[in-house]
């Protein structure tokens, strides 16, 4: 099975949090509410700095994604 990027996700047991999966490396989990990431990876110190410079870049694609979603919803 092939997976899309990125997935959106919601939860009962969090109504206000709209979630963001990045399931391509480095795998992480966004909450759009608060901002806060969820690394699904371990890094190494090598990886970190690396990740650093990254990780900007994946959050606004994280962010774009929904905002596409969104837009394609009201669409409808």
């Amino acid at each position: 099975m092939e997976l899309p990027k990125f997935l959106l996700g919601d939860n009962t047991d969090h109504p206000d949090s709209i979630f963001i999966v990045h399931t391509e490396y480095p795998r992480f989990i966004i909450n759009l509410e608060n901002d806060e990431v969820e690394w699904l990876e371990e890094f190494s110190k090598e990886d970190e700095a690396e990740l650093a410079a990254e990780a900007e870049n994946l959050i606004e694609a994280a962010t774009a994604f929904y905002d596409r979603e969104v837009s394609r919803y009201n669409d409808l």
